[in-house]
């Protein structure tokens, strides 16, 4: 049987061009090649899964290949990786100081990847410091950390940094559109979205969580199998929810909530998704605001009918109410009752009769 490789290592892009998200840090670093501008210390700093470690590795074969014949050669004789979580001590940078001394043997560089800098000792770091201000001439050095708080200043001083962003969901859903392409895989928008939007800005994970609902759908996604392989509260529910809401239909709308806690969903994971969902409500009902919407192009229709049967101030005082439970909720005695509270306070916002109310 053939050997599986994860998606996260099988498209890990090879090239510049490749990479998700990060055209601004890829286009300086190209620029810097080619103009000759590139600092001998660098920093590569951003949240885990968004492409740190990949560019560093495909500006270490770029920078070797200026004027070498063989462009499918990969310099991996001159690419030094340091795992700085677990060899962090000042006799492994000893080590490391000691070979920066020797020239490449091939290309023009020796460049040396420290993954997880942050986790180097202080006298690790003291060590670094005179090497990593004036290196030799064939040596680069590239910084990786996902804490650059947690950098001393004398280092950061001398390094050129770059600041890594967060995988947008709409470009990680294009990525993956490209993977399933390529797999042979087929899909719905939505399907994509939730993986998508559950990777939180790591394409990696993005990549990962792909993988694992290829094996439970098969070479069809669809956004219920996802969403039940997920565990994630998909749209839907917050639709319906909302429609109870906005009719008053307190019952239905306490029996809603059971039915989604008998299905194993989190009450707090549903009052954070019900904030969110008033939020997509109210920026849909403004075209300035409509790119905020984080649904698939199919769906914001659903969402603009349902946000005209709201008011903006219903809708920001529904938010309001939302986030607060979701605020109270971990130091609650009684959770259930304080989201059923917060479900039915919700439901008198658009009451004819709320200014009687005393509910608030």
């Amino acid at each position: 049987m053939e050997q599986f490789i994860v998606s996260a290592r099988k498209y890990r892009p090879q090239t510049f061009k490749d990479v998700v998200g990060q055209q601004t840090i890829t286009n300086t670093l190209i620029n810097a090649i080619e103009n000759n501008h590139l600092a001998q210390a660098l920093l590569f700093t951003g949240p885990r899964g968004v492409g740190k470690t990949t560019c560093a590795r495909i500006l270490a074969r770029k920078i070797n290949q200026v004027g070498y014949d063989d462009p499918t050669e990969d310099f991996a004789f001159n690419v030094f990786e340091l795992d700085a979580a677990s060899n962090n001590s000042v006799d492994d940078i000893r080590n490391l100081i000691d070979q920066v001394r020797i020239p490449p043997q091939t290309g023009i560089y020796k460049v040396y990847i420290i993954d997880e800098v942050h986790m180097l000792s202080s006298a690790a770091f003291n060590a670094f410091l005179k090497t990593l201000e004036e290196p030799p001439k064939h040596a680069i050095f590239i910084l990786a950390t996902t804490e650059k708080h947690k950098i001393i200043p004398t280092i950061l001083s001398r390094c050129q940094i770059f600041d890594f962003k967060r995988i947008t969901v709409n470009d990680a859903k294009e990525h993956l559109k490209e993977v399933a392409v390529s797999q042979n895989i087929t899909f719905e928008e939505d399907a994509l979205q939730i993986i998508a939007q559950k990777a939180d800005g790591a394409m990696r994970d993005a990549l990962s969580i792909f993988d694992r609902v290829v094996s439970f759908c098969g070479n069809h996604l669809t956004r219920q199998a996802v969403a039940e392989n997920l565990n994630v509260l998909d749209y839907d529910y917050y639709l319906k929810v909302t429609d109870l809401i906005i009719t008053n239909d307190i019952p239905n709308l306490l029996l809603a909530f059971d039915d989604i806690l008998a299905k194993g969903f989190d009450a707090h994971h549903f009052v954070s998704g019900l904030a969110s969902h008033f939020r997509n409500l109210l920026v849909c009902q403004n075209p300035q605001t409509l790119n905020l919407l984080e649904v698939s192009d199919e769906n914001k229709n659903l969402f603009y009918v349902q946000s005209q049967k709201l008011s903006q101030s219903q809708l920001i005082e529904a938010i309001d109410l939302s986030n607060n439970c979701e605020l109270k909720y971990k130091t609650s005695m009684n959770q259930r009752l304080l989201v059923e509270l917060c479900l039915m306070q919700l439901a008198t916002i658009t009451h004819p009769e709320k200014k009687n109310l005393n509910l608030n």
